[in-house]
This record gives C-alpha cells, structure tokens and sequence, in this order.
C-alpha cells in the first residue's frame, strides 16, 4: 500500500486543484471530517537508494503480472503478517538456530508484500493517496517494533542496542513524515540506503550466524549484530540530526518575515 504521501494542499486548502503520482493531473476527490471533500497534490517521492533502479523496473513488470483477484491490500497485509512472523522468527532462533533462516525467508516475503502494494495500485491506476500513506506506515511502525524485539529476545543482539535501534528508526520517520506534510517531499531512502538494503544486510547476518553463531566482527570484541545495530543506530541518529536541521535552515528561510 505504498501509495504517494500525505497531499499537502489539500490539509492546508481544501479546494485546491490536486494530483496524481506526479502531482500535475487530478487525481479524484476525497472526504475530509465533517462531510466536506477537496481535490488535493501528492508529495514528492524520493528513492536513491542503490538497488532503487533495477527494483523498480522488477516491481512494474511483476505487478503487471498478477492476477486480477490479488489487490494491493492483500499485498499489504502480506507485508504486515511477514515482518510480525520474521520477529517471532527471530525470537524462536534463541532456542534454535533455525529461526534465523526463518526470519530470513519471512523478510523476503515482507519484501514482496512491503514493495509491491503501492506498485500495483499505480499500475492499475486504483491509488488511495491518503489511506495507503497512513495505514503504510502505521504498518512500518509496528512492524519495526516486532522485529527490534525479535531481536532483542533472540539474544544476537544486546537488547540495548535492539531497542536504541527502534528509538532512532522512529524518530528518522518521524522526520520523514513531518517534512512530508511541511516541505511536499517523502524521502524513501538515506545515503543510498533504504528498506530492502537493510533487508538485505539482515539476511545476511543471518545466514552468517546460522554457521558462525558466536561470529564476531574481525579484530573487534563486538559480536556481529551488536557491531550492526550499533553502526545502524549511529548512523540513523546522525541522519535524524542532520536532516532536521537542513529542514529547519529550509523551512525558515521559507517564511521568513
């Protein structure tokens, strides 16, 4: 259900032209509270990261190939069930290695569902700008918390670290989504890095601490998840930091008195 971001006109003039995906055409009207309606413009979507290319071009040629009775809501409840069951996963693997491989398998599929939702509503042209950006990263949020405390119960990660981790995914959305609404554009990736690049690091630890339970990070005393996690959440906070402050410099240049 990875439609476009929250419409910015529309919140702050309702009877304002909208748009499409690109914000140029008009895209329907849609209800407010109270009963009244408005036409509004989708955010600017920002994806850089370094598989963004070859994967876009993937996930419109498979959603052009689905069937008819699969629509994006099942993609996305795909997504949701997947990430819950790779934390359960991950949480099972302190008793049994096997968990891992498991969780691996469950963040392919999270992939599949988490990627394809919002893909496939553009391609059938059946978009719900606003339904899709709220329920989308509601989904996120708790979706992230199932894995960080996965993490946290498996034991391959100091619980500490799985819960600063959490902390600082959620205030780099919360930036995220406060600069959609106040600046127009949703940034999906940061410093080449988006969801299925981290997807794809945790699988691979995975894979690494199937055969290397007690892997360590070489001429470190940091085992290998601890040493992520760490370098995961630095580089999250730094980038909260960052982008707040840009985005503040930004925003009060722009209304400037």
């Amino acid at each position: 259900m990875k439609a476009n971001p929250l419409p910015i006109d529309s919140v702050i003039n309702p009877g304002n032209a909208g748009g499409s995906v690109s914000g140029t055409t008009p895209i329907g009207r849609s209800a407010f509270p109270g009963g009244s309606f408005g036409t509004f413009t989708s955010a600017t979507r920002i994806q850089e990261s370094f598989t963004s290319g070859i994967e876009r071009k993937f996930l419109i040629w498979a959603a052009a190939h689905i069937p008819p009775p699969i629509h994006s809501d099942h993609l996305t409840l795909l997504g949701f069930v997947s990430m819950m069951l790779a934390g359960a996963s991950y949480a099972w693997a302190r008793w049994h290695p096997a968990g891992l491989l498991l969780a691996t398998f469950f963040l392919a599929l999270n992939w599949v569902g988490d990627s394809l939702d919002g893909t496939l509503a553009r391609v059938r042209n059946c978009q719900r700008p606003r339904y899709g950006f709220y329920v989308d990263h509601m989904i996120d949020s708790f979706g992230a918390l199932f894995l960080m405390a996965g993490l946290a119960i498996s034991n391959y990660v100091d619980w500490r670290i799985a819960m600063g981790m959490l902390v600082a995914f959620l205030l780099l959305s919360i930036e995220s989504y406060l600069a959609t609404y106040t600046l127009g554009t949703f940034r999906m990736s940061f410093a080449k890095f988006g969801p299925t690049e981290i997807r794809t690091l945790l699988a691979a630890g995975n894979l690494a601490l199937r055969f290397h339970p007690n892997a360590k990070v070489p001429g470190l005393p940091y085992r290998l998840f601890d040493f992520g996690g760490i370098v995961a959440m630095a580089g999250m906070a730094v980038m909260v930091v960052v982008v707040a402050a840009w985005h503040t410099a930004v925003l009060y240049r722009m209304e400037k008195k």
